[in-house]
């Protein structure tokens, strides 16, 4: 199971930096910068998809230099818990912001 998360996230974010390039956003200092956040952003969205908690499709990730933020729809509490779990339980994650909102 291991092994499979992180093949996906590796091909997750080999497609994401060959059709996003290397840019670096507005508020990052560097292309590793970059580069981390979309791995760990890649990695909590592989994560969301293997978990039968939370639906991965209803809910956005973004990161910017380590910080987490999370928004769209859960179902439940628990769902958006998962979720927050998920974010917390990637290295190199700082912090994490859960706007996530609860609609049945």
């Amino acid at each position: 199971m291991q092994i499979r998360t992180t093949l996906v996230a590796a091909m997750m974010a080999a497609a994401l930096l060959t059709t996003a390039g290397c840019a670096v956003g507005r508020g990052q200092e560097t292309v590793g910068a970059y580069v981390d956040d979309t791995g760990i952003t890649t990695l909590i969205k592989s994560r969301m998809v293997e978990s039968k908690l939370v639906s991965a499709t209803s809910i956005s990730v973004e990161t910017l230099n380590g910080t987490v933020m999370l928004s769209g729809f859960a179902k439940s509490l628990t769902e958006k818990s998962a979720a927050e779990n998920i974010a917390r339980g990637v290295n190199n994650v700082k912090s994490v912001r859960n706007e996530i909102v609860i609609r049945p």
